[in-house]
């Protein structure tokens, strides 16, 4: 289940490293989906990583554009993921679609009716590790 985005993907060493080492360890269609976004990414050192990107671990502020309805997420690794605190995985569909795009990016994300929505970050919050 991939994501078409309308942006360029930008994602902080560390991140990339760390993310390759979980779909290595991940043989799922998830990690293969991710292992998609991620490779047409541009990395970046870490401390050269903008402000405004999607990484691991951020709180991320989106919108449906069809529904207008707003959402906030922190982006995790599946260990810490728990939907009841919104810690969505990266490996979920929407987590590996936003991971890399930056505030004022979009996405078309496929779900399981076979529909598609469309989404657009329209905020991002650091958070330190």
């Amino acid at each position: 289940m991939s994501s078409k985005k309308t942006s360029a993907l930008v994602i902080a060493k560390t991140d990339y490293l760390r993310l390759m080492q979980l779909i290595e360890k991940n043989g799922t269609d998830a990690a293969d989906a991710l292992d998609l976004e991620i490779s047409r990414a541009k990395i970046v050192d870490d401390t050269k990583l903008p402000a405004d990107v999607v990484a691991m671990n951020t709180k991320v502020t989106f919108s449906d554009l069809d529904s207008a309805e707003e959402k906030t997420i922190q982006l995790v690794y599946p260990q810490d993921a728990d939907v009841t605190q919104l810690k969505i995985s990266v490996l979920s569909p929407v987590g590996s679609a936003l991971i890399g795009l930056k505030i004022g990016g979009t996405i078309e994300w496929p779900i399981p009716s076979g529909k598609v929505r469309r989404l657009k970050v329209i905020a991002v919050e650091q958070q330190p590790e």
